[in-house]
């Protein structure tokens, strides 16, 4: 696969069967297996929970709100991030037992549609994220206005927005990868957004204390359960970043090592452990349900309902 990088690395080296990546210098790096079907599991198990995180927000008319939608956007990018790396490992095992040729036609649009989704994946993750920052801030310092500003019907419009620059976006960049700039230009968008989210989280959190004694003029019982919520809603939003940030950039640093100097055997040592960034993307979509159902009792509830259902099913 294109997005493999560690495959166009090991033509450097010794070859794969002893584990082992040799650099000119005499650096040895040890590569680490992880096996084909705890990727599978991985990624059943993420697609499932996500799936699952879809059909409450559906079910229960509660969780009709702006919040919830932009969380269901992130659901489906962990979605699609599950499914690449289900469909990938299923060609990986048919190619392993000489069904599949892996330079076939075929095979090689395949390729190109898996990292479709994969670039979809990761730019409508970052871009979800932000939309969920830019509720949560509106929420924040425009409590009295959020129901006028952030309407069901403008939140479908952000969301239609989103897919389709990612779409988009993903095909321009499949069809470019091989050129280091396009590479990069991924690299940069990655990293500036995520500067984006955490400065207005900054901003957000900073002005937090003025803008509560703005609205201390409402009744007490009302200012609490607003705050409280406003709160909640604010660490969650930090859970979910802290955990993007931890899953996802071992991989864009792996890609920015190898467009850089991928033959620096320091380099090198760092691109050897691929599987390992791969596999933390991997629990990125396990995770993130996990966080909803924690942060959220009415979604959690509705887990509980659709799982008792399905078990009595």
């Amino acid at each position: 696969m294109k997005m493999d990088m560690s495959t166009e690395m090991t033509r450097h080296g010794s070859g794969p069967e002893n584990g082992t990546v040799l650099f000119g210098n005499n650096t040895k790096c040890s590569s680490i297996h992880i096996p084909e079907e705890l990727y599978l599991t991985i990624s059943f198990f993420g697609l499932l929970e996500n799936l699952l995180v879809l059909l409450a927000v559906i079910k229960n008319k509660n969780l009709h709100l702006p919040m919830y939608f932009f969380i269901c956007s992130l659901a489906v990018s962990d979605m699609l991030c599950s499914l690449y790396k289900i469909l990938e490992t299923i060609l990986i095992i048919l190619a392993n037992t000489g069904y599949l040729d892996t330079k076939g036609p075929f095979e090689k649009k395949m390729d190109d549609v898996m990292d479709w989704i994969f670039v979809m994946s990761l730019l409508g993750s970052i871009f979800s994220i932000c939309a969920i920052a830019a509720d949560r801030y509106i929420t924040v310092f425009h409590a009295l206005r959020y129901h006028n500003i952030m309407t069901i019907k403008r939140a479908s419009v952000i969301l239609v927005a989103i897919w389709t620059f990612c779409g988009g976006s993903g095909i321009a960049i499949i069809m470019l990868f091989h050129d280091a700039v396009i590479i990069i230009c991924l690299i940069v968008t990655f990293i500036l957004l995520l500067i984006l989210i955490v400065c207005l989280y900054i901003h957000m959190f900073l002005l937090a204390r003025a803008h509560a004694k703005k609205i201390a003029s409402l009744s007490g019982q009302w200012n609490s359960v607003h705050q409280r919520a406003n709160v909640n809603g604010a660490i969650t939003l930090t859970i979910l970043l802290g955990v993007f940030i931890c899953c996802w950039s071992p991989f864009v640093l792996h890609l920015l090592l190898y467009v850089m100097c991928r033959y620096n055997p320091y380099c090198a040592c760092y691109l050897s452990i691929f599987n390992v960034n791969g596999s933390l993307i991997l629990c990125n979509s396990v995770i993130d349900p996990f966080i909803y159902a924690f942060r959220s009792p009415e979604l959690c509830s509705t887990f509980k309902k659709l799982l008792c259902w399905w078990m009595t099913a």
